[in-house]
């Protein structure tokens, strides 16, 4: 069978990686520019076709992709007359690989459906490096017969790709999951801090922490930055962080309740953001509660 042609908006570092390996896989690529050139001049250089706007790149595509940094932004690129609604072929699914609102996803899924296509929400798990090599956790939600339809491409950028059910429940999901591990990021940098505080060597608390059922993942993410300078293990900005758990927060007033264990991650991570710290990594928060610690 052949390849549904792509059509690709938001080519930032996991956007970027992402077309690179369906260029890697023979697919056909239609990409329109967001904020900067370089990115979108590398694709342009392996092949992809570069188009004006967001509706050039639906009417060129089965499948339009996109991966971007909040949900205004994809509403952006969905509505109006140069958006993806407008030119989206009859019959072509639209992927949003972003960390959005639920609720947005719901209203754009019945504009799509009412336009003739469908809609999935697919938030991404892992880094820019794994979509390279095309082994993304993709947490895909919606019709499941459009799912089955763009399964083989999903399986070309993700070890491990999900159906989850109705449209919306990718990103609840994902949401669920970035408040929980961006809360014990901030734990663990915070647990840090306190031991410079405390005067004890932070890879003593860290021998204590990891031998127990503390030991996490996110936990030697932290780690690596605390304790060798590293912040890489966890790339994702403070700016980012701060709007997922906000985005939790919004998701669980639309539910008809407060969340009570996001309020001091988002506090800490929004104030990280306003006071030079938004382009540093998670890890580096560990910097941040030992400066706010400081007398």
């Amino acid at each position: 069978m052949s390849k549904p042609a792509i059509g690709f908006i938001g080519l930032g570092l996991m956007g970027a990686a992402m077309v690179n390996r369906l260029i890697d896989q023979g697919y056909a690529l239609t990409i329109t520019a967001n904020r900067s050139r370089p990115n979108i001049d590398a694709a342009v250089a392996r092949g992809a076709a570069e188009v004006e706007t967001a509706r050039d790149v639906a009417a060129a595509s089965d499948v339009v992709m996109l991966c971007m940094d909040t949900s205004d932004s994809v509403e952006a690129r969905m509505r109006g007359d140069a958006g993806v609604i407008a030119g989206l072929r009859p019959g072509a699914t639209v992927i949003d690989f972003g960390t959005s609102l639920p609720a947005s996803t719901k209203a754009l899924g019945a504009e799509v459906a009412a336009a003739g296509g469908t809609y999935l929400d697919a938030p991404l798990g892992r880094t820019p490096s794994h979509a390279k090599d095309g082994l993304l956790n993709i947490m895909t939600a919606g019709d499941k017969a459009a799912f089955d339809r763009v399964e083989p491409v999903l399986q070309d950028l993700g070890e491990n790709v999900f159906h989850l059910g109705a449209l919306g429940s990718g990103h609840t999901i994902k949401l669920i999951n970035n408040f929980f591990a961006m809360t014990t990021a901030n734990a663990m940098a915070e647990a840090f801090a306190m031991a410079d505080v405390a005067g004890i060597e932070r890879q003593k608390v860290y021998d204590v922490m990891s031998a127990g059922p503390l030991h996490s993942g996110m936990m030697d993410f932290v780690s690596a930055y605390a304790l060798r300078g590293d912040p890489n293990q966890l790339a994702f900005a403070v700016k980012n962080a701060a709007k997922d758990v906000g985005y939790y927060g919004r998701m669980a007033e639309e539910a008809g309740v407060q969340s009570i264990m996001s309020k001091c991650a988002l506090a800490a991570l929004r104030d990280a953001t306003e006071t030079g710290h938004a382009d540093k990594m998670v890890p580096e928060m560990t910097e941040y509660y030992a400066t706010k610690f400081k007398p």
